[in-house]
């Protein structure tokens, strides 16, 4: 049989550190590269012929040449949503995961390795990939593992040839249906297009016993400290004994920090061992959006070794204060949502996701300009890439699980066995993240069982003590934090209830308005809010003809609508973040898919080149400022000769207090029609508000009220300013 040897063969065949790394130690062989790909109908019928090929990690979508049909899959929630919207009757409800729209079942993917060098085990590591995964080497069956957003590990000791080219074949499923019931395959009302792929990294490890399997990394701040735990696992026949070892360095210099005394172990032939050591971490360097530091870990039993990275954090909420805390201080969250699984839809999407200047320039470059310093990965989890990407950036993750189903369709073919096990899963291939901040159960979703039996079990895991989001559900600790999803622009249609009017956003009424079912006084995050999402040309999303068409009308311009959706969302961010009433405003969505016939959409003029919308960049660049400012007006117009008081409301992220002249000013033609200021001085991490007397001259026609800060020293860039479009009437 012709087998194809993988790029990253070429490369490691001439990696030196590699083979000098084979006498004790262990080898990781990358697999990414050019696979085959064929598919089938049954679950048994293993091609005799690839007459494709496509990228690891990527998706089927990417094969060239390409399959038909490969994405089309509509799910029980996307048949429910369109039932409710009236395009399908109510008999095409459906109680299973969902209906394919294609004639294949399953996707096979083949690649060839050549082991570097003879070691005791061989486990074969695949991050991620949909829809379940189903390992054969050389002819024989390797093992099964079904979830679709965890690592599967596969032992391939006894099949693999040491001295000899190895036939690796992984079958995928081609749809959410391939799966037993049981399993989540992933769940979200708005998504069109579901496609089949490895869209992580895969690789061989290759070491001598006693194995690592996993290490955990926990920090400690005070004092500074590491807890690592380990879990090792002898593979061979024979007991053996050995010295544990762990060594801390910083991450990019390299600079040796501290050290664990050896651990004199010894374990029984397949004995498996859990084991915990403290490491005091002198002079520790802190994590931090602000300053993201990194070390690592370097662990070895003699048989195997392992490098760890990880940042020195603690993060939590607090109920009684209803705030975030980052290292014991109290830590503002600002930044967006990204919904990368639905941006797999986006017709230009290809490649993207595993570009890694691309994603560099969208998690690090973008963020830093928009003053961003954090994120929700949305409804569906990244490849292992962005994590580390977000360590290094500095970006505070609320991390969620790819379980969307409302409060009526919950899955009950969903065991509380099987989401646990799914959910311990997904802890365990990301608690060594400092940038995971927040386990995220699940998106606007009733379920008791989350509560009471999955994420307790969950949260044992993790020894850094993340908080938890449980959706529409009641917090499941005393400190875990709210989500809210205050939608005010859905309500602005005549006739919705409760109805909304932007003059509303002037009282604050809508504050205490939460979306959730069970409304509590435990730390909120805000990470969804605005419903007036536009395509990228400016087109309405199915979710917004109505809100533009009342308030532009039908005939308005796609640039118009741009225009007022970045005018509307800066607004309401300033809104949200001046009341102080969230620990954390994350706006939706900064990537998702944009085409016609979307749900929603993202702010890119260019998503190839990352050139963001530049109205938005202008007005949430402003907006989400650490020094931020509200003008609280939003009435259309002003009585020429009148006066109008007017308040000003001030917040400041930071933990310096923040001096200095903050002005009124109404401007027309490019000239000042009148001008207010006073002197400013708001406490690290606080607030105040200031009041005007504007007199109103005499004059005409459309204006622009401003209020600018204007802050002293060299920590702020910029001034912060808050514009409202009004016209003056005689």
């Amino acid at each position: 049989m012709d087998l194809m040897l993988p790029r990253a063969f070429v490369v490691l065949l001439s990696c030196c550190p590699l083979f000098a790394a084979a006498t004790g130690g262990r080898v990781t062989v990358p697999l990414d590269g050019t696979w085959e790909i064929e598919e089938s109908v049954a679950a048994g019928e293993m091609p005799r012929q690839f007459g494709h090929r496509v990228p690891v990690p990527g998706l089927a979508n990417m094969a060239r040449p390409p399959f038909a049909d490969v994405d089309l899959f509509d799910s029980r929630e996307l048949i429910d949503n369109r039932v409710r919207r009236k395009q399908l009757p109510e008999s095409a409800r459906i109680s299973t995961a969902g209906i394919p729209r294609q004639k294949r079942n399953y996707f096979w993917y083949r690649t060839a390795f050549r082991p570097p060098a003879r070691k005791q085990v061989a486990i074969l590591k695949v991050n991620k990939a949909q829809f379940g995964t189903a390992v054969w080497l050389n002819g024989q069956r390797a093992g099964e593992h079904h979830g679709c957003f965890t690592a599967g590990y596969f032992d391939l000791t006894k099949l693999v040839r040491w001295d000899g080219d190895n036939e690796l074949v992984m079958r995928l499923g081609a749809h959410p249906a391939a799966l037993p019931p049981s399993v989540p395959a992933g769940t979200d009302f708005e998504k069109l297009k579901w496609t089949p792929g490895i869209y992580d990294s895969v690789s061989l490890l290759l070491s001598d016993n006693p194995v690592i399997e996993t290490i955990q990394v926990a920090p400690r701040i005070s004092p500074p400290q590491i807890l690592v735990e380990t879990r090792l696992r002898n593979y061979g026949a024979a007991p053996v004994a050995f010295a544990l070892e762990h060594r801390v360095k910083t991450w990019k210099d390299q600079k040796a920090v501290a050290a664990a005394k050896p651990q004199q172990l010894k374990l029984a032939p397949g004995e498996e061992r859990t084991v915990r050591q403290a490491i005091p971490i002198p002079g520790a360097r802190l994590w931090s959006p602000e300053d993201p530091f990194l070390y690592v870990v370097e662990s070895s039993t003699g048989g195997d070794s392992a490098v760890t990275r990880f940042g020195l954090r603690e993060f939590r909420f607090d109920t009684p204060t209803r705030r975030a805390y980052l290292n014991g201080k109290v830590y503002f969250l600002r930044g967006s949502n990204i919904t990368l699984h639905r941006f797999f839809e986006d017709p230009l999407a290809g490649a993207l996701p595993w570009d890694e200047k691309w994603v560099r320039k969208l998690l690090i470059d973008i963020p830093k300009r928009m003053h961003w310093n954090s994120f929700r990965f949305c409804i569906g989890p990244v490849p292992e890439k962005w994590l580390d990407i977000a360590d290094e950036a500095g970006l505070l993750i609320q991390y969620e699980y790819f379980i969307w189903t409302g409060g009526n369709l919950f899955h009950a073919e969903w065991t509380a066995e099987e989401l646990t096990r799914e959910l311990s899963e997904w802890v365990r291939d990301n608690w060594n993240h400092p940038s995971v901040a927040i386990w995220d159960a699940c998106n606007e979703t009733v379920a008791d069982v989350l509560g009471s039996k999955v994420i307790p079990a969950a949260r044992k895991l993790d020894l850094s003590n993340r908080p938890w989001d449980n959706g529409y559900n009641l917090p499941q600790d005393p400190n875990d934090p709210i989500e809210d999803h205050p939608y005010l622009f859905g309500r602005i249609v005549p006739g919705r209830t409760p109805p909304f009017r932007i003059s509303d956003l002037e009282t604050m009424v809508h504050h205490k308005q939460s979306a959730a079912p069970h409304p509590t006084a435990h730390a909120s995050i805000l990470n969804e809010y605005g419903w007036l999402w536009l395509t990228r040309d400016g087109s309405p999303t199915l979710l917004t003809r109505e809100v533009y068409d009342t308030l532009l009308g039908p005939d308005a311009t796609g640039q118009e609508r741009l225009v007022l959706w970045a005018y509307l969302l800066g607004g309401l961010t300033e809104f949200w973040r001046a009341h102080r009433y969230h620990a954390a405003v994350l706006h939706f969505v900064y990537l998702t898919a944009s085409f016609p016939g979307a749900y929603t959409s993202d702010h890119w003029r260019d998503v190839e080149k990352l050139e963001l919308e530049p109205h938005f960049e202008d007005y949430a660049g402003e907006a989400f400022k650490p020094l931020g400012v509200y003008l609280n007006f939003w009435q259309p117009s002003l009585k020429a000769e009148s006066s109008r008081r007017l308040a000003v409301a001030m917040v400041n992220d930071d933990y310096e207090p923040a001096k200095g002249k903050l002005v009124l000013s109404l401007e027309a033609g490019g000239g000042e029609l009148a001008r207010q200021e006073t002197e400013f001085l708001i406490p690290a991490l606080g607030q105040h508000s200031y009041q005007f007397e504007l007199r109103v001259p005499k004059a005409s026609g459309a204006c622009l009220l401003k209020a600018t800060a204007y802050p002293e020293g060299t920590r702020h860039r910029s001034p912060t300013v808050s514009r409202r479009k009004v016209s003056i009437a005689e």
